[in-house]
C-alpha cells in the first residue's frame, strides 16, 4: 500500500494510447482509470504519447484526470496543450526531408501518403486510407492529389500506407537514403512514417519534462510496438506491456500485464511502489 504521504510532484508519466492505455477494443480500463486517479490527486503528472495530431487526440486526453498537462502528439512532432488549444513546442520537417518524402511518393504511387501537419492533415493520391484516416475522428483536412503541391510548411509528418510488401520497399528506400535529416518510424506492418531528424515521442517527453521543471530521471514511459521504442530508450524509467515484442522488453525497466487487464495500472504501481 502506498505511503498517503508521499506526493509525485517531481514525477512524469506518459502513456501510449492504443494497445497501452486501452484494451484491444479500444476501451479504457477501469483499473487504469482510477490508478491514473490516485497518482494524480498526489501530484504526479500524467499524460499521453502518440502518433494522432491534437483533434483525434482530445476525446481520449478529456476522458482521464490530467488536465494541465500537455501532450505528445504527432509521434513527438509536437507537444499540444489541450487547456490553452495550442502547440507550445513543434519539430517540422526541412526542405531536404519534405523533398525525400515526395520522391517516395512519386515512386510508389500506389503507396497511400499522407502529410500530417501542424494544424491540417493531407490527403494524397487516391486518398483509400486518407479518407478512412480522417472521417474516423472527423478530421480537419485538404484531398491535395499531387503531394508535390502540399504547402511545404510545417510537416510534422508522412504516413506511407499499403501492402506489408509495398511499405517494405517504402522502408528499405528511405534506409537506403541514409538521410541525417530524417527519423523512421514502423508503425505497423501495413504503414512506415518519417518525421524530422532526432523527432520522435522520446525527445517531445524530455521536452515536456524541461518545460515542467522535471528531471529526466523522474520520467517514465510505457509503450507497445515499435513506435514507442525511442521513447523508451530516452526516459528514465521505461517500461512496456506484456504482449510488447522481445525489442522493447529488452530495453524496459518493466514489463507490465497485457493492456487488456490494465498495463498502465501496474505501471503507476510500480511507480509508486518502487521510486
Amino acid at each position: 500500500m502506498m505511503d498517503a504521504k508521499k506526493t509525485f510532484s517531481d514525477w512524469l508519466i506518459v502513456s501510449d494510447i492504443d494497445g497501452t492505455l486501452n484494451n484491444k477494443a479500444r476501451k479504457l480500463p477501469e483499473r487504469n482509470k482510477k490508478a491514473i486517479e490516485r497518482f494524480v490527486s498526489n501530484g504526479g503528472h500524467f499524460t499521453l504519447a502518440s502518433g494522432r495530431n491534437p483533434q483525434s487526440m482530445e476525446k481520449h486526453f478529456k476522458n482521464l484526470p490530467i488536465k494541465g498537462t500537455p501532450a505528445v502528439v504527432i509521434n513527438g512532432a509536437g507537444v499540444y496543450d489541450f487547456d490553452k488549444h495550442e502547440m507550445i513546442y513543434f519539430s517540422a520537417m526541412n526542405d531536404e526531408a519534405m523533398r525525400l518524402a515526395v520522391k517516395a511518393a512519386k515512386k510508389f504511387w500506389m503507396v497511400d501518403v499522407i502529410v500530417v501537419a501542424k494544424d491540417i492533415i493531407y490527403i494524397t493520391g487516391l486518398g483509400a486510407f486518407g479518407k478512412w484516416f480522417v472521417v474516423v475522428d472527423n478530421l480537419k483536412h485538404k484531398h491535395i492529389y499531387d503531394i508535390a503541391k502540399v504547402p511545404k510548411e510545417n510537416w510534422g509528418k508522412v504516413i506511407f500506407s499499403g501492402d506489408p510488401v509495398s511499405i517494405s520497399r517504402v522502408k528499405k528506400f528511405f534506409e537506403r537514403t541514409n538521410s541525417s535529416e530524417l527519423t523512421l518510424m514502423s508503425s505497423s506492418v501495413c504503414s512506415f512514417e518519417i518525421l524530422a531528424k532526432n523527432t520522435h515521442k522520446g525527445t517531445a517527453v524530455l521536452k515536456l519534462a524541461e518545460i515542467l521543471g522535471i528531471d529526466n530521471s523522474h520520467t517514465g514511459a510505457i509503450g507497445d510496438y515499435f513506435n514507442d521504442y525511442d521513447m523508451l530508450k530516452t526516459v528514465g524509467v521505461p517500461a512496456c506491456c506484456g504482449q510488447a515484442p522481445d525489442e522493447l522488453k529488452e530495453i524496459s525497466e518493466f514489463v507490465a500485464c497485457h493492456c487488456n487487464n490494465g498495463a498502465v495500472a501496474d505501471f503507476i504501481e510500480y511507480i509508486e511502489t518502487k521510486k
